[in-house]
């Protein structure tokens, strides 16, 4: 069972490495809420990767089945969610300390993440064609292997948001109010780019 483990931490680390939305999101909170909110927003993406893993590793078909065949919805409603989402956070004014400290919803953050990296179906797709590629999860199904990928899938992409979001949180104090402004910009005009993207490419 164990053997798998490693191999499930390096797909996780590496699905979650790119930068995105979620990842420009998780910056932005970390800069404007803490590590704290930063964390626990990487923490629902590992779990949206934890879960589409153990779909493909499990080879539960019908599920996977129909959330590839209903992928148009659920990418266009992913797709809007980001565009307003992104509005939110250009148009946001960095709190103050105080307003920190007392505003953090970490569950929020968390199911936020959660939803945006669940609207993408697909990943169902990559990684079932990187546990048969790599031949992780053989065809008899063995139940203790699949386990102990899909562990190692959650620990290697939190550890990533984990690195993330103590770096990012690293650089914070050094980071004035305009400055932080100007990220929440940057950050919204990117997300709202991905939402559109996202459903542009519906139309391919």
């Amino acid at each position: 069972m164990l053997q798998s483990f490693p191999e499930g931490m390096v797909i996780g680390l590496s699905i979650a490495a790119p930068v995105g939305p979620i990842g420009l999101l998780c910056i932005q909170r970390t800069l404007a809420k803490g590590r704290a909110s930063g964390l626990a927003s990487g923490l629902g993406a590992a779990s949206a990767d934890a879960l589409y893993g153990a779909i493909a590793g499990f080879g539960i078909t019908s599920v996977s089945g129909f959330l590839v065949t209903q992928q148009l919805w659920i990418r266009l409603l992913g797709g809007l969610f980001l565009i307003l989402l992104g509005v939110r956070v250009f148009l946001r004014v960095p709190p103050s300390r105080a307003e920190v400290t007392g505003g953090l919803n970490l569950g929020r953050d968390y199911a936020s993440t959660l939803g945006l990296t669940l609207s993408n179906p697909l990943t169902i797709v990559s990684f079932a064609a990187v546990f048969v590629g790599l031949g992780l999860v053989g065809s008899s199904g063995d139940f203790a292997s699949a386990t102990s990928l899909v562990l190692g899938v959650f620990a290697g992409s939190a550890l990533w948001w984990v690195i993330l979001s103590t770096t990012v949180g690293a650089i914070k104090g050094r980071l004035r109010p305009l400055h932080l402004r100007w990220i929440n910009r940057l950050s919204g005009a990117m997300i709202v780019c991905y939402g559109l993207i996202a459903i542009l490419s519906l139309a391919v």
